[in-house]
């Protein structure tokens, strides 16, 4: 089972990803854990190419999305299919959601060209299960304004709010039709991770029984 955490930064899915991985691992013996972009030495270089503040050229949004493909591929194939083909479960912090909503929706490249620029990237891993954590904008740029980050979050609030409709439209594509569960990220860590188990235990006993 492939499982994805979404949302704009400061909803806590990288937070209640470690929460998951942690009662999987606990639960089943095969949990793998990553991150996009990221979880290999080329991804995580490509990352800081791609999120990186030093630049004094601005990075055009579709090299932006190139690079996130780019990390996207080496991630999915030589971690995330080995490990789904050997029976494991894998947990993701972003996916290509991601892409759809920050630089197809927010920067304006649209979700046709997204998904052009992924296609191959991505194949034919698909997520079982995309966990949405929606959360109010206000609330979560007073959460990630309290720490240093990357590009993204020195966005201003405009930014977020096209990347949260971006969100809302990928629901609508039949690609991930049943695919995407929306999680109320507004509660406590513990309310939140709470929800998240039960959606996350129900998947996986419907999977055992197929």
């Amino acid at each position: 089972m492939y499982i994805v955490l979404e949302g704009i930064v400061g909803a806590g899915k990288s937070t209640q990803t470690k929460k998951l991985v942690e009662y999987l691992s606990n639960e089943y013996s095969e949990v793998v854990q990553v991150r996009e972009p990221g979880s290999t030495p080329i991804a995580e270089d490509i990352r800081y190419l791609a999120q990186g503040k030093e630049w004094e050229e601005i990075m055009h949004p579709l090299t932006n999305a190139y690079l996130y493909a780019a990390a996207r591929a080496q991630t999915l194939h030589t971690i995330v299919k080995p490990a789904l083909e050997s029976g494991k479960i894998v947990v993701s912090d972003r996916s290509f959601l991601s892409s759809l909503a920050y630089q197809g929706e927010a920067q304006g490249l649209g979700f046709d060209m997204i998904l052009s620029v992924n296609h191959d990237a991505i194949h034919d891993v698909l997520p079982d299960v995309i966990l949405y954590m929606d959360i109010d904008i206000d609330t979560a740029l007073s959460r990630t304004f309290d720490e240093a980050g990357d590009k993204w979050e020195s966005m201003g609030k405009e930014f977020f709010e096209k990347i949260a409709h971006g969100y809302e439209k990928c629901e609508k594509l039949d690609l991930l039709k049943d695919r995407i569960v929306r999680i109320d990220a507004s509660g406590s860590e513990d309310e939140i991770f709470e929800n998240i188990k039960k959606i996350i235990s129900s998947k996986i006993r419907q999977v055992k029984l197929s």
